[in-house]
């Protein structure tokens, strides 16, 4: 017994330490694999929260053009609703605006129209910081959007009031509907049966984030009504220059530059082939806004005999918010065409609210509202098989109807799009009739007249510096923030 065992001590010693560097190699290789795991997932959160901060950097970029397109009595104002949009934006977001866009219901579940738990951040939030900071600079985004549309006559407590609303209320709502994995419309549905083949498509906002705000700023313009002497009793439009075409410049340009955040970091990380595709959408937005800016400097020297600086910066807008939602589902190619459209549609716009009388001192409405609706149906008419599969993750027969791939996935774009509109234009024309008639939605003639930095805030942007007389040019066919081709000997404005 004992030869046998002293014969068998070698081959057992061999098989036990070989079991053994088997055991050390497998828990090398288990720790290994979990620190690439951890790296990765670092990597993508990173990401998303430099994509944040780009995002939220451009609310310099809104506080810029805005307080460019207006006159100079009026820019600590404006400069005060965009420091208050994200200040009390975080806030309401933190409360329940995130709830409303992703929270579930106590099943685990949620409807397809509102989300109803993680108030506070509670509940089963399970600490998604990065998520939550990514939606909040988005949700800023919305709400700013509207100040602009409404600049130079809407009371600050009125303001105080609808800034609130829509970043807590009107704004996640659409989320819900759209990003959140459980809204009727979304493309990423967590019991995978989206809304027609792919469901609604809408990469980084176009609808979601750029038509809410532009909306809202359309029925907040209708209810505050214009300005004073922006449209004379004969019926001729008088321009009312902004002030500081050099802040809106490099407003643009800081906004530009935050885009770069807003639609390649919807990609919402770089591992698994996310780098690549967030390329591509850099790509797609550089260009957009490249053809967006070309076309409106040549469309206003067809138009209005001059190459117009406003009309440049709003072209290149137009274009950012127009491949915002079709950033990851086209190539090149139609970027570019997404781009070139979106400059008249801006153009376009702006003379139709100016026929109607909606005065709108910043082209908001325009640029965030009829350029995101292009944007949004740009998708079903450019969309390439390959894009689908990119942002949805899925193989579809279904893409872009110019490309051959049928019409349904205009028809989803489309049935997204009017219901983003017709729920934007019902909650904000609620909200701005119900402040307009309790706490006041437009300050008094007379404060409008001296301006609201001085009554409202107490302080002048300029203080040094005394403001030139104003006068408000007529033209023919005005551009945006009053920036077109200006006849000068027309009739100055009630200014």
């Amino acid at each position: 017994m004992l030869r046998t065992l002293i014969r068998f001590r070698r081959p057992v010693a061999v098989v036990s330490g070989g079991l053994f560097a088997l055991t050390l190699f497998s828990t090398a290789h288990a720790q290994e694999a979990e620190a690439i795991d951890d790296l990765t997932s670092a990597l993508d959160t990173t990401w998303l929260m430099v994509a944040a901060f780009l995002v939220f950097f451009m609310q310099a970029g809104f506080a810029m053009v805005e307080a460019g397109f207006v006159r100079s009595k009026n820019v600590t104002n404006i400069l005060m609703k965009n420091m208050l949009d994200c200040s009390l934006g975080a806030i309401a977001f933190w409360a329940v605006g995130w709830a409303f866009a992703y929270g579930f219901s106590e099943s685990g579940s949620s409807n397809g129209f509102i989300g109803t738990s993680q108030f506070f951040l509670g509940g089963d939030f399970g600490a998604d910081y990065a998520g939550w900071i990514f939606q909040f600079a988005f949700a800023a985004t919305a709400a700013t959007i509207v100040s602009g549309a409404m600049a130079e006559r809407t009371s600050f407590h009125g303001y105080l009031f609808y800034t609130v609303f829509i970043t807590a209320i009107i704004y996640p709502v659409v989320v819900h509907w759209a990003w959140s994995g459980d809204g009727w419309l979304t493309a990423f549905p967590n019991d995978g049966n989206p809304i027609g083949t792919n469901g609604y498509m809408d990469f980084a906002g176009s609808g979601v984030v750029h038509m809410v705000g532009g909306f809202a700023g359309l029925m907040g313009a209708m209810v505050v009504g214009p300005r004073i002497g922006k449209y004379a009793a004969n019926g001729r439009v008088n321009a009312i220059p902004g002030h500081n075409i050099s802040l809106a410049a490099l407003g643009m340009f800081i906004l530009w530059f935050g885009w770069y955040g807003f639609n390649p970091g919807s990609t919402l990380g770089l591992s698994g082939g996310l780098a690549a595709l967030a390329a591509k959408v850099a790509v797609n937005t550089t260009l957009a806004a490249g053809a967006g800016a070309s076309c409106a400097t040549f469309l206003s020297k067809f138009r209005y005999g001059k190459y117009d600086t406003g009309l440049t910066i709003n072209g290149a807008l137009a274009g950012l918010v127009g491949i915002t939602a079709p950033c990851a589902s086209v190539d090149p190619w139609a970027a570019v065409v997404i781009g070139l459209i979106a400059a008249p549609i801006v153009i376009g716009g702006v003379e139709l609210l100016d026929k109607l009388k909606i005065d709108d001192p910043v082209g908001a409405v325009s640029v965030h509202g009829f350029a995101g609706l292009w944007g949004v149906l740009s998708v079903g008419l450019f969309a390439t098989q390959a894009g689908v599969l990119d942002h949805t993750g899925t193989e579809s027969s279904q893409y872009g109807l110019l490309l051959g791939g049928g019409a349904e996935q205009l028809g989803i774009q489309a049935l997204g799009a009017a219901s983003i509109i017709v729920w934007t234009c019902i909650t904000s024309g609620v909200l701005f009739l119900a402040i307009k008639y309790t706490v006041g939605l437009r300050v008094s003639p007379e404060e409008e007249l001296r301006g609201l930095d001085i009554d409202e805030h107490g302080i002048e942007a300029y203080p040094n510096f005394e403001r030139a007389p104003e006068s408000g040019m007529a033209y023919m066919g005005e551009g945006l923030a009053g920036s077109a081709t200006m006849v000068a000997d027309a009739p100055a404005s009630n200014t």
